[in-house]
């Protein structure tokens, strides 16, 4: 089965929905309006798609000069480990090459950590700096 990478422009709810369901991402599918109007107002969102049917994408805001933060990246599980998340990745960090500061926050777990430091990510730590952020 070959995937096929296109920018996202029309949200679907119900596919979007499925998706954040997918991951369990309940902050997301339980406001869908919330949601659409968070998609309306991304600088970009790139989808992963395995024949018809969405299984990844990754949703970026900023000015897309001087910073892009990475605000959602997922794969639907049962897609999961077949290079779908890196290929997001991939093609974000290369679309946003010349943008000073290409920043997410993510969980802490062991398996996100290695993801993201494979794809080129470093902890905020090793460039000396602090993070700081304020979540509801």
């Amino acid at each position: 089965m070959t995937n096929t990478y296109k920018e996202y422009k029309h949200f679907d709810e119900d596919e979007v929905i499925a998706l954040y369901q997918s991951v369990g991402w309940s902050s997301y599918y339980e406001h869908p309006q919330k949601l659409k109007q968070s998609f309306e107002h991304s600088l970009y969102t790139l989808a992963a798609f395995a024949e018809n049917e969405l299984v990844g994408l990754v949703r970026v805001v900023g000015d897309g000069v001087s910073i892009v933060y990475i605000q959602d990246l997922l794969v639907n599980p049962l897609f999961q480990h077949k290079g779908i998340g890196t290929e997001l990745a991939r093609q974000i960090l290369t679309k946003y090459e010349a943008v000073t500061q290409l920043v997410l926050l993510t969980d802490l777990t062991e398996k996100t950590k290695q993801f993201y430091q494979g794809v080129g990510f470093k902890m905020v730590e090793d460039y000396d700096c602090r993070s700081f952020a304020r979540i509801k």
